[in-house]
């Protein structure tokens, strides 16, 4: 006879599949998830076992580098962008070892839910990882905050950028890293009232339509990143 379910249980733990081809680092991040109850379905080297470990398991998240065998180039982010090309559902977490802009505006280009782009440093900050994972799982977008910082930094975005307030562009790049509103408020010490302004203006300004906020947001932050 069929035990009656348990109002109580816990939800499935979060599937992933990761690849990175440094051993070391690899299950490091692996000992992290596993620990942290999520469940790694595999962990594996390069962009082809990848792509067919996501096709086989599906997961809610593949976690790549950037870089990868046989060149050590770019054939983590050919994989991811396949990836969100054939699995538009499975997000993407992208890490690099230092700030590519061209990889960054190719993967968020994308335009597809569920995308974040981090620094390898990031790793060591636990808790600031683990929301990261959660995050783009759920379908968010988090780049890291150095990657933000030189994307605003570079002239073409400075351009794109003169129509914004200092306000309005301190919380585009809070957005950026993919704080919620309430994140942002509570980061830049302002109301929740002042960041909705200012989001929605930031909207008005990239001539941002549409009723769907999350949308609206993803699109705010790519107009940036695309134009460069």
């Amino acid at each position: 006879m069929p035990r009656p379910e348990d109002p109580g249980a816990s939800t499935p733990p979060l599937r992933v599949v990761l690849a990175d081809d440094a051993v070391l680092l690899r299950e490091g991040v692996r000992s992290l998830l596993v620990d942290e109850g999520i469940e790694v379905l595999a962990s594996v080297g390069d962009g082809e076992t990848l792509l067919q470990e996501v096709a086989r398991h599906r997961p809610q998240l593949a976690i790549v580098d950037v870089r990868m065998p046989p060149t050590h180039t770019n054939e983590g982010l050919l994989a991811a962008l396949r990836i969100k090309r054939e699995h538009p559902d499975v997000g993407v977490l992208m890490l690099s070892q230092y700030v590519a802009r061209e990889y960054a505006s190719d993967l968020l280009g994308a335009d597809t839910p569920g995308i974040g782009y981090l620094l390898k440093d990031r790793i060591t900050e636990i808790d600031g990882f683990l929301g990261a994972v959660h995050a783009v799982a759920s379908g968010g977008t988090v780049i890291d905050p150095a990657v933000v910082r030189t994307l605003l930094r570079s002239p073409e975005q400075r351009q794109v950028l003169s129509r914004l307030t200092p306000r309005e562009v301190e919380v585009l790049e809070a957005m950026a890293e993919g704080l919620s509103n309430r994140g942002i408020a509570e980061r830049l010490f302002l109301s929740l009232s002042t960041v909705e302004k200012a989001i929605s203006a930031t909207f008005d300004k990239f001539e941002l339509s549409g009723d769907e906020q999350t949308s609206r947001r993803v699109r705010a932050v790519l107009r940036y990143l695309d134009e460069q």
